[in-house]
């Protein structure tokens, strides 16, 4: 097999099976993946409207609806109408939402130590910089 063809498989597994593991860890806080996705992006970028999460999220529009409606019924996020498009939801964190991305972040902090632990700095700077010249092509090419 060519290195290129090893490297994609390997990088898409090691994606899989990172999020598999943190999956199973942020279970226990009632959170499906799709939900603890969101609440990440919506902490990065908090307003973002629903069409923006979906598109960052990699979903359809009901998916999400869906995915949104139990937040909301957590307590998570709300829904706010933008005062320039009323058609147009902008999505925000609620305060319960702060204690529950703390935990997040605490589980996905110990997750990454884990796995990371023991590499050189070196190698994790050149796998850093392989994976934003990746990501820049993919951003050029969509």
């Amino acid at each position: 097999m060519a290195e290129d063809v090893e490297f994609a498989a390997e990088l898409g597994k090691v994606a899989r099976r990172w999020r598999t593991r943190l999956d199973s860890r942020l279970r226990a806080l009632g959170l499906t993946q799709a939900r603890w996705m969101a609440l990440l992006e919506l902490s990065r970028a908090d307003g973002l409207t629903q069409r923006e999460l979906a598109a960052t999220l990699g979903v359809e529009g009901p998916t999400l609806v869906r995915l949104l409606d139990g937040l909301e019924e957590q307590g998570l996020i709300e829904r706010q109408s933008c005062p320039d498009d009323r058609r147009v939801n902008r999505l925000r964190l609620t305060e319960a939402a702060g204690p529950v991305l703390s935990e997040i972040r605490q589980i996905a902090d110990t997750t990454r130590k884990e796995l990371l632990d023991g590499l050189a700095t070196d190698d994790l700077n050149a796998a850093r910089r392989v994976l934003a010249m990746i990501a820049e092509r993919l951003e050029r090419t969509e």
